[in-house]
């Protein structure tokens, strides 16, 4: 590839959360290092292929590896860690971009109802659900 996968910079950060490998006691192949198994899991990611079509030529062992290391760490919770140290370095560097950013309605809890009862579309002109009126008045102008 003519760019890495997990470049330096990103790896200095990542690689104090992973955790240590689990020594094997009966033996067997050694674990691929976590810098591999990060980088076929970022190549897997970002190209939608099946886990058992990780190519040879990037040398992350196989699909099936990179996958279980997904799975450990997900369950270790590495990724909501690395997600916020990645928030807070692109913030620091000015790279964060909020004008296009979309809060679902559907997953936010709506905490601020009212007293006012208001007549919604669905129940044919019969009044609905509490709503803070001043709120919805000056958002449907």
């Amino acid at each position: 590839m003519a760019f890495s996968l997990v470049p330096d910079e990103f790896w200095k950060e990542i690689e104090p959360l992973l955790p240590p490998p689990v020594p094997k006691p009966k033996g067997g192949r050694p674990a691929i290092p976590h810098r591999a198994a990060l980088t076929g899991i970022a190549y897997i990611l970002r190209t939608g292929s099946a886990w058992n079509l990780l190519p040879k030529e990037l040398g992350c062992g196989s699909g099936v590896s990179c996958w279980r290391r997904l799975r450990d760490w997900t369950r270790a919770g590495v990724w909501p860690e690395v997600h916020r140290r990645l928030l807070n370095r692109l913030g620091r560097q000015g790279e964060i971009d909020l004008h296009r950013a979309i809060i679902d309605s559907q997953s936010v809890r709506a905490v601020f109802g009212g007293t006012t009862r208001v007549p919604t579309r669905q129940t044919g002109g019969k009044t609905g659900a509490n709503v803070t009126s001043s709120w919805m008045r000056r958002a449907c102008r």
